[in-house]
């Protein structure tokens, strides 16, 4: 007996009666993994999903119902609980229809309702962008993931069923979604291990975003495969028999590798189609672990194996859980032959991934491996979440942390870290902790001391050198590959950055009384929670860090103070600057100092406020404070500290005989002076006689400077000497 008759939704039995078919079908659960009491729970479901969608149609014309039923129904493959199965049905009543969540909660439950609300769009937010929005809503959607798996695996059915009915789209708004499938939801697949959703995402957005070439691929796949049948179904004989011949009972299948990998390989070695001879993979399935390896051993009998080409993803499984061992062998014909080998268990995780923990219920413990992995990821999106600033941030470290190719490291104590391809020394300070990133001063990779930006090759012993007031770079920037490390590195200098912009904030707060010939007075919280208010700042450190970084004019915001305070006086003659404020040369990012003049102590020096740059300091013939470059109200009179004690970088430039040892003599000079050389570049000049080197030094002051320069003048070799101004 059917779960719906025809008579409880007369509408859809008229209008489209394949789809209450396909419910029923849906509902009568051939595979027995439901109750009886799930059943009635998921009719229930479909009915209500069913009438809130009533009128509605898909893009083909089908009614709406069709979709959330396709994607509960794809779900049953991983044998997802009716908590999910019923959300799915669900998954679109709160954005499409009338229907609240707190409805749902009371006729489906909290755990219905929760699931439902992460797979809903943030409708009622107003965003800057499209982008943002989008960014907004998938931020929403990994949240809910981080507390509930079942969430993105909704998500990916629901994407894996728009992917296949998307040929009734615009082709512009096809190539969008593709993108976005390609970009974020097919490595998330691969990220948690559902290998074949992963596989079909990949060329569902192949398709669509290059229409062409998947035509003409696709055209010249079917070609070769029955060119190469016979070349195929010889080599599943030669392997069957080796493995028979070595006592090994083993399941052995060919397969062909998926079109957006062939397009990939094409892409990234530049060869035709006809060059891509490993259009094929084959996989051998064995009883246990020792069995694989022996497998392995007797095929190596069998073919040679191509050197560099054997990876043991057994001993060191892949971040999402995946185990199997991988090897090319050079087969008949010169032909190479990708072989994976691994255990039936091993097969339903590469399959399934984390799904498997919902398909095979047991205490296989490579099953709580893949959950605990991903758990860890779930964790790290969490952390992620809290440091960035934004929705847009947010997507960006996790793009960056989707990449499928993986290194993997050792730590001193032998644990080992599973590392995105081309990341650094620090990106894996910070995967070890936030901590120990935060402190880390040096590295060492197999105990020899290495730069911070060394990338990390598989198999390297990373040792990580730490100091108790060391502070992450931001130079560090330029060169770290994980969302983790950027997304640490970029929330401490945003709070660095707000605490020195409200330092210097107030300084230049007591510098705008001057300019308006205001003696500085001690204002009342009342006058500053009326200027916040006035201004929609959060609070007064935000004003203050808005002054420190160009964002507010300090004049400005004084002048409206003592309006709200009632202390305001005009003056006569106009503004004038007094009172410089002293610059310690130690004020961090709130304090810059402009790369065109490079200003040092001794150095006469004028201040500028720029937007987003704090006060940039420039010396007093600097071309950029030229007439009319600069807005007279920005300027800022700026003086030196008489006890600056760091180092400050000026250029010098020389020209010097081209002579064996040279640029010896030049950096003796230099260290006997007792300045550093930051940089040195180096060209031939006037000929081959003369040999111009521009050194970066980094010097106290104008004094110190003037000494470095005297001890160069001595050698003989130094034709000329200039510091070099813009």
């Amino acid at each position: 007996m059917p779960a719906i008759s025809p008579h409880e939704l007369p509408e859809l039995a008229t209008q489209a009666p394949h789809v209450l078919d396909a419910a029923n079908s849906f509902l009568s659960d051939d595979t027995g993994y439901l109750k009886p009491e799930d059943r009635d729970f998921l009719a229930r479901a479909f009915k209500f999903s069913e009438i809130a969608h009533r009128g509605q149609t898909r893009q083909s014309g089908e009614p709406y119902i069709s979709h959330p039923l396709a994607v509960a129904t794809i779900l049953t493959a991983w044998h997802l609980d009716a908590q999910a199965l019923a959300a799915a049905l669900m998954h679109d009543v709160v954005e499409d229809t009338g229907v609240s969540k707190l409805e749902i909660t009371e006729k489906f439950g909290r755990h219905v309702a929760d699931l439902v609300d992460g797979m809903s769009k943030i409708e009622k937010l107003e965003f800057q962008s499209k982008e943002e929005a989008q960014a907004e809503n998938f931020r929403k959607m990994l949240l809910a993931m981080a507390r509930d798996l079942r969430v993105i695996l909704i998500k990916l059915a629901d994407r894996l069923h728009n992917m296949r009915t998307m040929d009734a789209m615009r082709p512009d708004k096809q190539k969008r979604i593709a993108r976005e499938t390609m970009e974020i939801y097919a490595p998330i697949a691969n990220r948690i291990g559902l290998n074949a959703v992963y596989q079909e995402l990949d060329d569902l957005s192949f398709k669509y975003m290059h229409p062409r070439r998947y035509a003409v691929l696709s055209k010249a796949l079917k070609a070769a495969r029955g060119n190469r049948r016979e070349v195929v179904g010889k080599i599943l004989d030669a392997v069957r028999a080796q493995l028979m011949g070595a006592g090994l009972d083993a399941a052995v299948s060919g397969r062909e590798k998926n079109l957006f990998s062939i397009y990939r390989k094409m892409q990234e070695k530049s060869l035709s189609f006809s060059e891509v001879l490993d259009i094929y993979a084959f996989r051998v399935i064995v009883k246990d672990v020792p069995t694989c390896y022996l497998a392995l051993g007797a095929l190596h009998g069998l073919f040679k194996p191509i050197a560099g080409k054997f990876k043991d993803y057994i001993a060191i499984p892949k971040s999402n859980g995946y185990q199997s061992l991988h090897t090319t062998l050079f087969g008949p014909y010169g032909t190479p032959i990708e072989i994976q080998i691994r255990t039936s268990e091993m097969h339903r995780i590469a399959d399934a991934g984390v799904a498997s923990h919902w398909m095979y219920k047991s205490g296989d413990e490579s099953f709580s491996d893949v959950q605990q992995k991903t758990h860890q990821w779930l964790q790290s999106l969490l952390e992620l979440q809290s440091e960035s600033g934004d929705a847009i941030e947010f997507l960006e470290h996790i793009k960056v942390d989707l990449f499928p190719d993986q290194v993997y490291v050792f730590t001193p104590k032998g644990k080992i870290l599973s590392m995105p391809a081309g990341a650094t020394c620090v990106d894996f300070a910070y995967a070890v902790h936030s901590d120990i990133g935060d402190r880390c001063i040096a590295a060492k990779i197999n105990h020899e001391l290495v730069p911070l930006r060394a990338k990390l090759k598989n198999g390297d012993q990373v040792e990580i050198v730490t100091a108790a007031h060391a502070k992450p770079n931001p130079s560090w920037l330029t060169f770290v590959t994980t969302g983790k490390a950027r997304s640490h590195i970029r929330h401490f200098l945003k709070s660095m950055r707000f605490e020195e912009s409200v330092t210097l904030g107030e300084r230049l707060l007591e510098q705008g009384f001057s300019t308006l010939h205001q003696a500085p007075v001690e204002l009342d919280d009342d006058v500053w929670d009326r200027y916040v208010k006035e201004n929609n700042a959060r609070d007064k450190d935000e004003v203050l860090a808005d002054i420190g970084l160009g964002k507010r004019l300090a004049v400005v915001v004084v002048k409206r103070l003592l309006q709200l305070a009632g202390l305001w006086r005009e003056e006569g003659g106009g503004a004038r600057r007094t009172a410089a404020m002293t610059i310690r040369g130690t004020e961090g990012m709130a304090v810059q100092f402009g790369r065109c003049c490079n200003p040092i102590p001794g150095d006469p020096i004028l201040g500028i406020v720029k937007k987003d740059q704090g006060l940039v300091i420039h010396t007093h013939d600097c071309p950029l404070l030229a007439k009319g470059h600069v807005d007279a109200e920005k300027l800022i009179d700026v003086e030196w500290d008489p006890q600056v004690e760091r180092f400050f970088d000026v250029p010098v430039r020389v020209l010097a005989d081209n002579q064996r040892g040279v640029l010896g003599q030049i950096a003796t000079a230099i260290g006997d002076a007792e300045a550093n050389i930051g940089a040195v570049t180096t060209q031939e000049a006037e000929g081959e006689r003369y040999i111009q080197v521009q050194f970066t030094l980094q010097v106290h002051d104008r004094v110190h400077l003037a000494r470095v320069m005297r001890r160069l003048r001595q050698l003989p070799v130094i034709y000329r000497l200039q510091r070099v101004r813009a």
